[in-house]
């Protein structure tokens, strides 16, 4: 072998050497972009509740267009938070679900709520030429907030093992005595509603009113954890 080609092969050598060298053994990790939205809930110790129990499903309605408002008015959130004591319920709610009913599970629509929203909220009731005397059926006024503006309030449903949610006789954030727990027995004399839609709105409410959190008698979906004036003086207002 001649010098010369000895020299060409050390030469190749030391090349693979410093280019394996450099290749790092890992990928860089990305860091995960926390939106600030969800920066301030964390801040005032709300918890984001699939970190208690991942198979609780969210779907925040007001992060799309499936709302009552036709628009997005939550941006970059896309996870529910609550109150720590509050998500604890939540998940004690799902396990009680999941055991008397294989297969389904709580869909959340909507939970810890920033104020601001609450007047967004608000303000569009108007477009939809609700008096203003019955404004406060359908949100409530954000001068005083909602049990959402604690972080002690959630919208859900349940969905089955398909993710198909259970019929309820109406959609989230319906407006009318249809969606009122209290009119149920009315409904149902009126043919307005079904033995199996009451029956799969008590299948929800059972859960949630064992795992401590009371029923609201005009929105089947909402569900509180404390009174509001117990929330105001636990905990305070996410602006």
């Amino acid at each position: 072998m001649s010098r010369k080609f000895r020299f060409l092969i050390l030469f190749l050598l030391l090349c693979s050497i410093a280019g394996v060298a450099q290749k790092p053994d890992k990928e860089p990790i990305k860091k995960l972009t926390i939106p600030p939205i969800e920066q301030k809930m964390i801040g005032q110790g709300l918890v984001d509740i699939q970190k208690l129990d991942p198979s609780i499903k969210v779907e925040l309605k007001y992060s799309t267009t499936d709302n009552f408002v036709g628009k997005d008015v939550y941006g970059d959130l896309s996870r529910a938070y609550l109150q720590p004591e509050m998500a604890k319920r939540l998940a004690k709610a799902n396990a009680l679900l999941r055991k008397n009913h294989s297969g389904y599970t709580l869909l959340v629509y909507d939970a810890a709520r920033p104020n601001s929203v609450q007047y967004a909220l608000w303000d569009a009731l108007d477009n939809l030429k609700i008096p203003a005397k019955n404004k406060k059926m359908y949100v409530a006024d954000p001068k005083i907030g909602s049990n959402h503006n604690f972080g002690c309030a959630v919208d859900l449903t349940v969905v089955d093992e398909n993710g198909k949610p259970l019929d309820m006789g109406t959609k989230y954030d319906f407006f009318g005595p249809l969606a009122y727990p209290r009119s149920e027995q009315e409904m149902l004399k009126k043919g307005k509603l079904t033995i199996q839609q009451i029956n799969n709105r008590q299948i929800l409410r059972k859960a949630m009113n064992q795992a401590g959190f009371a029923t609201n008698t005009t929105e089947w979906w909402h569900f509180d954890g404390m009174s509001k004036a117990q929330a105001r003086a636990k905990y305070g207002m996410i602006k």
